[in-house]
């Protein structure tokens, strides 16, 4: 953001325009209001730089990570090279127990995707003492150390306030604080009666920002863990404190983006959109799902991706994955798999909804491969190319150029040598 302020050209922006095929002087005025980010640790060699925000393609983020019920270190890295195989634009590393900083070390040195953190998971195998016991300094202490391995985004509950939490208290909630790091955040502010050391140091944590170039991810504590929940004084009440936080980060030249809900009906999506951009001045919109039904266990990948694409398509710039296992279980690698290509269907869907440049090319040519019924293309044109492969070959047809749903009967077959004047054979 210093540079964009200064007219200075990073390798970073020659490659995100280049990647998403704008302008270079579009790029920096975006990134100088804001509006756009490039989350790119000075430590993280092996990245790949990617932009997120405004008039860019929408990304998508997988977590992952080790914990004390599932801490198979080398299990989480095949997953890891998978999500990068699959073209995953960011990884957030949620690991709370064991080796958390090797972990994490290995995976900043592995991954071309930028990553991402929540420090306060680490906070208590970090210093392996009650949350209770920790210090204010402490909590930053953890954010430095995350910047010196390499992390390129954090997720930081600063929204969280004292004056947060009284307005939390005086509306009820069906389901209380559902962010992990916003009730550990709400735990250790009730226990010490001491206000949020992420907000009451916030200048603080920027300098470690800056000292880094890491980008604030701020994040959600409020979210509504099911649609009764949604757009509620809580949530409201930490975006708005949100927007001037993220106004006192770009004055240090820190990049922000702000995370949001969450469980959401459909037909709140579009106004909680809206309701971001404007309180938080613009700034990329990192959203979860939102997921539209509560009822769905065990599929919450495609409630997810429902309420992703319309969240995609009214304006948010990011869209956090989630897998069958959502609300269950630690994810395993056919979860993460189905989780992927959910979110990336929900992501070009809202790319081809808000209009991004040439984000219909892509359905373009496999509409033109459908027409001609050039099944290689298809197959090399599919978002997840294995799966459709397989689905061909575990069911063959007589006619090579069918499907063994149609046959003969195959529209685009007998269209095709109609078009032609070619004799049709349907039996």
């Amino acid at each position: 953001m210093n540079a964009a302020k200064k007219g200075i050209i990073t390798n970073e922006m020659l490659e995100v325009a280049r990647k998403e095929n704008i302008n270079i002087d579009e790029l920096i005025e975006k990134m100088k209001r804001g509006v756009i980010v490039i989350p790119c640790n000075k430590n993280h060699a092996s990245i790949s730089p990617e932009g997120i925000g405004s008039g860019l393609r929408t990304k998508i983020n997988v977590n992952l990570g080790i914990s004390k019920d599932s801490s198979d270190f080398e299990k989480e890295i095949r997953k890891v090279k998978k999500a990068i195989e699959m073209e995953a634009e960011a990884i957030m590393d949620l690991s709370s127990f064991g080796k958390t900083r090797e972990f994490r070390k290995e995976l900043v040195d592995i991954s071309s995707a930028m990553i991402g953190t929540v420090p306060i998971y680490d906070l208590v195998g970090y210093y392996d003492k009650d949350l209770k016991d920790i210090t204010a300094k402490e909590f930053l202490n953890v954010v430095e150390e995350h910047g010196k391995n390499g992390v390129d985004f954090i997720t930081i509950h600063a929204g969280l306030n004292k004056e947060t939490i009284k307005v939390f208290k005086r509306n009820k909630r069906l389901n209380n604080i559902v962010s992990r790091g916003g009730s550990l955040t709400y735990l250790w502010m009730q226990i010490n009666n001491k206000e949020n050391p992420y907000y009451e140091y916030f200048d603080e944590l920027l300098d470690i920002c800056v000292k880094y170039d890491i980008t604030l991810s701020l994040g959600d504590a409020c979210r509504p863990g099911s649609v009764n929940d949604a757009t509620d004084a809580s949530q409201i009440k930490e975006l708005m404190v949100l927007g001037e936080l993220t106004l006192r980060a770009w004055e240090k030249d820190v990049q922000v983006i702000v995370e949001g809900p969450g469980h959401m009906a459909i037909d709140e999506i579009e106004s909680n959109m809206l309701l971001e951009k404007k309180l938080c001045h613009g700034a990329p919109f990192y959203v979860l799902g939102p997921i539209v039904t509560d009822v769905a266990p065990g599929y919450d990948h495609i409630t997810s991706a429902i309420g992703g694409a319309i969240a995609a398509s009214k304006g948010a710039d990011f869209l956090c994955y989630v897998t069958p296992a959502e609300h269950l279980r630690l994810p395993n690698e056919e979860d993460m798999i189905e989780g992927i290509i959910a979110v990336k269907i929900a992501a070009h869907a809202g790319d081809i909804g808000k209009k991004i440049k040439n984000a219909k090319e892509w359905d373009y040519k496999m509409s033109v491969a459908r027409q001609n019924l050039d099944w290689e293309t298809m197959f090399s044109l599919s978002i997840y190319e294995e799966k459709a492969r397989r689905y061909r070959k575990e069911s063959k047809p007589e006619i090579e150029d069918t499907c063994t749903m149609c046959g003969k009967m195959c529209s685009m077959r007998n269209m095709n040598k109609i078009m032609k004047g070619e004799e049709v054979d349907i039996l």
